[in-house]
């Protein structure tokens, strides 16, 4: 049974991967902030598959360190990493920008998924396979309107897929990039701090793809067979045709 080690698996994507990699029988290793919502994630998952749970920031390296290290050896033969970790705080002019928000924003989305490869990477060089799925998004291929440094980290995150693509192929590793567009989860709610109003008209009079529409493609990557890789997935609802342009009624 293979191993998957999933950050950000308390809510959203993250949470929506985990329990379809639980469909398919892996066993995961479940990363988050949040210990209480890891704990019910694990309950729901019942005794279908193994878990373990590791709780930290992927933003500070001494904690990813600590928690990787930390596992026992029958976890540590990882043969999926899936860098879904992240976040967007404020939507405004770069000019008007908060450097709280952009520290948030970079640590998280650019830091936070090298210190967890890093941890990672050596293991899966050594057994000269494995498969690492970095969550982009459309942001990191089409600069909007006020995402200034937000779409700067998935650009980031977009370059750092193809870098470890090209250095991890002497090993056998395949490098998957998943770009979303408009998903509704909690993405909206984190970006607009707490604003239920405005994070809910984000995605009125369409139809968004949800968090499970975007673990099924994950899944999708991951079962190919051994000699194909899925290297750039840029997935849309149906109403979306570019970063800013939706069909809404």
């Amino acid at each position: 049974m293979k191993i998957a080690l999933i950050t950000g698996a308390s809510s959203g994507i993250g949470k929506a991967t985990a329990e379809a990699f639980a469909a398919l029988g892996m066993n995961l290793i479940l990363c988050g902030r949040r210990l209480d919502r890891l704990h019910d994630l694990q309950q729901a998952l019942g005794e279908q598959i193994n878990t373990t749970l590791l709780c930290f920031d992927v933003g500070d390296r001494e904690a990813v360190n600590s928690a990787i290290a930390s596992l026992p050896q029958e976890w540590q033969a990882i043969d999926i990493l899936v860098n879904n970790a992240g976040n967007a705080h404020g939507l405004g002019p770069v000019q008007d920008g908060d450097p709280d928000d952009w520290d948030a924003m970079m640590t998280s989305n650019v830091q936070g998924l090298l210190y967890v490869s890093k941890a990672i990477m050596p293991g899966m060089i050594a057994r000269q396979r494995g498969h690492i799925v970095n969550l982009s998004s459309v942001a990191g291929k089409q600069t909007y309107p006020n995402g200034n440094v937000y779409c700067a980290s998935k650009a980031a995150v977009e370059a750092l897929s193809e870098g470890m693509r090209l250095d991890l192929n002497p090993f056998g590793i395949k490098v998957t990039n998943i770009a979303p567009g408009a998903v509704e989860t909690e993405f909206s709610l984190v970006r607009f701090k707490g604003d239920d109003r405005r994070a809910r008209s984000v995605y009125q009079g369409f139809t968004p793809l949800t968090a499970h529409d975007v673990a099924d493609v994950i899944a999708f990557a991951v079962t190919r067979p051994a000699h194909v890789m899925i290297a750039d997935l840029l997935i849309f609802p149906t109403a979306q045709a570019s970063a800013m342009v939706l069909k809404r009624e």
